[in-house]
């Protein structure tokens, strides 16, 4: 096997031109000083944004140094993730992030004293201050949260037990990831090969049955020694979230988790509704599944295993790119000049080298274009990786150009709209432009799988969620044997009749880390669904949607995400976004069940 090439090696034109944030590191070097300098003038307004030309300059200043402290990291961190074993570069970003921990310090003081002027008193302000006006719905969310913020010594008092709170997530994690040791099963081969939760996914894929059903009973069965223990974390953070919302005057944990997004509880109710009225769908899926594997009894083991065996396409980079261009032309032609504007001018760092940062992502700061890494290998799941992130990027581009610094970065409940939605877009065209039987199955089952695992399993997750923290604030007690139960109800509820739920399947809410981010999984349903009920859009009503689309791109942070998906065509406080996107599920079962 060839050995991976040195950064040195990778032609040029395959790498991102870091050079657009700085063209040297010395130039870094002189922003890291200069931002030094700046931190120390947010003292003289400590205590005195009792005035509207004080507020403004306080604001304006922290957006000055907020923004060039993200410069300043983000150049360093990437400059590391070509190359982790570059010292140098290890060095920047360390002194990057303990200079930004220095600033969050230095900057602490604003929200408390904004918050601790009367409210028609700063709205005075921005009168008096026609600057601020920039600044209003900044203000109004603090003033919307208010009610929600105690006094400065007891906030202070919450503050210095955060690092306590976070103890169930640490102490899980460490379980997780550094204690937990599995046995060693056999492969197909023979082989007895360790099992590590890396390589649980791989032998769930295998087409051995025998090996998916070993690799699942160990894997459970090691987490059943753990259960008591992983019960205890579990309730813990429970618990947690529960006193934090009651301190702060919150209904339940379930509204002060979403009061951070000024999302109401019946965006959340509603999701799961919209689910359970299409479960029927869910049922014929895994009614297809037991059909395709031929076998008597289907199993929790067998959920993994790709009905069509895998397609070895090999595409070069190019080919891929302009695969996604092709797939993206829906959008129209401003997106697709920008799509090339990027494949051309170094926003792309394509291909694996020794010391890369593995997986994909895209990333930026104000005032330059967005970057992408990738880890190009040729295979079909690139061609997506490619039209996710760019997707991610067009979305950065787009509000960056439009915002202010203070509006352009967009919240998490629609970040994964915009990757969602070209991924959608590619995945309708290449169904369209392709006549090979094999590879339109494989497409599909690609698909129907991401409706299972993003709509359906993480919707599942979340009424989890809401189950255990109702309970626990009733005070029952959170025990293992409660939450296997509740578990393993929602896993006969949501596969239906044409599966054996096997008990050890009841386990599975000790190992799932999102639960220790409470209430965060229904956003990848939420926003799956919303990229999806986009795209039928786009296809059905050309250009109007895509207007409507692109203005969502270009608004950023600027309102609720909530209000910026209704100005994009899809609302996400009743079903029908939702029952957009299980029509498709339902149109790509039609095809795949008259195909067998």
């Amino acid at each position: 096997m060839n050995a991976l090439p040195k950064r040195e090696e990778i032609d040029k034109k395959y790498k991102w031109h870091l050079e657009d944030i700085y063209s040297s590191d010395d130039e870094w070097e002189r922003d890291f000083k200069r931002l030094k300098d700046m931190v120390p003038a947010m003292e003289k307004y400590k205590g005195r944004l009792n005035s509207a030309d004080s507020l403004y300059n306080a604001l304006k200043l922290r957006d000055e140094i907020s923004q060039l402290a993200e410069r300043l990291f983000t150049y360093a961190r990437m400059r590391r993730d070509e190359d982790n074993a570059n010292t140098k570069y290890q060095a920047l970003a360390d002194r990057a992030m303990s200079l930004i921990i220095e600033i969050q310090s230095a900057l602490s003081f604003i929200v408390p004293e904004i918050l601790a002027i009367p409210a028609d008193e700063v709205y005075g302000y921005m009168i008096e201050e026609p600057n601020l006006e920039l600044y209003r719905h900044y203000i109004d969310d603090i003033m919307r949260q208010k009610a929600h913020v105690l006094s400065a010594s007891e906030e202070r008092i919450l503050a210095q037990a955060g690092e306590m709170a976070e103890a169930a997530d640490i102490i899980f994690t460490m379980i997780n990831d550094a204690d937990i040791k599995f046995p060693s099963i056999k492969d197909e081969n023979g082989n007895e090969v360790e099992l590590t939760k890396g390589r649980y996914m791989q032998f769930m894929e295998s087409q051995d049955r025998r090996v998916r059903k070993d690799a699942f009973e160990a894997l459970y069965d090691t987490y059943g020694k753990l259960k008591n223990t992983l019960s205890a974390t579990l309730s813990s953070n429970v618990k947690k979230d529960i006193f934090f919302s009651r301190v702060r005057k919150y209904p339940s944990s379930l509204a002060a988790s979403l009061d951070d997004d000024n999302v109401p509880t019946s965006v959340y109710d509603g999701l799961i509704k919209a689910i359970h009225d299409n479960m029927d769908l869910m049922y014929r899926y895994v009614k297809l599944r037991k059909k395709m594997l031929g076998v008597d009894e289907l199993h929790m083991y067998d959920l993994y295993v790709p009905l069509v065996p895998d397609i070895k396409v090999k595409v070069s980079y190019e080919e891929a790119i302009d695969k996604v261009l092709e797939g993206l032309r829906p959008l129209g032609q401003e997106y697709i000049s920008l799509l090339e504007h990027g494949f051309k001018n170094g926003w792309i760092d394509a291909y694996e080298n020794q010391g890369k940062t593995s997986g994909a992502y895209s990333w930026g700061c104000y005032g330059v274009h967005p970057f992408v890494l990738l880890n190009f290998q040729g295979t079909l799941d690139d061609i997506f990786t490619i039209a996710h992130e760019m997707g991610h990027s067009l979305h950065t581009h787009y509000s960056f150009s439009a915002q202010p610094y203070i509006y352009a970065e967009y919240r998490i409940f629609v970040a994964e709209v915009a990757s969602t939605l070209n991924e959608a877009l590619l995945m309708d065209h290449m169904l369209k432009t392709t006549d090979q039987r094999s590879m339109k199955l494989y497409l599909i089952n690609h698909y129907l799988e991401q409706f299972r695992g993003t709509v359906y399993r993480q919707t599942m997750f979340a009424e989890f969620e809401k189950i255990v923290h109702d309970k626990a604030e009733t005070g029952e007690s959170l025990t293992p044997d409660m939450m296997s139960s509740i578990y393993h109800n929602l896993n006969e509820k949501y596969y239906g009749p044409n599966i054996v739920v096997d008990d050890r399947i009841d386990l599975e809410w000790s190992r799932i880390p999102h639960f220790y981010s409470s209430f965060y999984v229904y956003k990848y349903a939420t926003g799956f669904s919303a990229a999806t009920a986009l795209s039928q859009q786009i296809l059905s009503e050309g250009k109007t949607a895509v207007d409507r689309y692109i203005n969502f791109l270009k608004s950023g942070g600027s309102d609720y995400p909530i209000e910026l998906l209704k100005k994009a065509g899809v609302d996400m406080t009743t079903p029908k976004p939702v029952e957009a996107a299980l029509k498709v599920f339902a149109g790509l079962l039609d095809q795949m069940e008259s195909m067998i």
